[in-house]
């Protein structure tokens, strides 16, 4: 199983919404990189959802429920979506400011690669995550 980040600005699309809604597909990604780690991303993969903008923080754990198929927000087939679902929220959020402080995530994509909308993370950044947010 792998590991991901996605990015969402809260005023469009929280993660109170996203849990009332059950499932949602990630559309909109239009950034080749972002592209390929939808691409990449398999059934029952966990990533942390992050606002973005407004926050700047990781809240929740979602899972990828169906893989990457093509964006039904446009004709062109360079571009895919991936259906997710809500694990669970955060006990208590964990703060870009936090990650940043934390010499354990130096490289984690999201402080290196910060304008990508969705990122790998690997195995040792999860566990770090899980610690600071309480859900280990």
């Amino acid at each position: 199983m792998n590991h991901w980040l996605v990015k969402s600005e809260p005023f469009k699309y929280p993660w109170e919404q996203f849990v009332k809604d059950k499932k949602t597909f990630w559309d909109g990604v239009r950034n080749y990189e972002a592209r390929n780690n939808l691409r990449a991303m398999k059934k029952g993969d966990l990533l942390f959802w992050y606002h973005s903008n407004e926050g700047k923080e990781i809240v929740g754990i979602a899972e990828v429920v169906k893989e990457a198929y093509q964006d039904p927000t446009t004709p062109d087939p360079n571009w895919v979506v991936v259906d997710l679902k809500p694990v669970k929220p955060f006990k208590k959020f964990v703060t870009l400011a936090q990650i940043k402080a934390e010499k354990r995530l130096e490289n984690m994509a999201l402080v290196r690669r910060g304008r990508i909308s969705v990122v790998p993370v690997t195995p040792e950044e999860w566990n770090v995550v899980m610690e600071m947010g309480d859900m280990k």
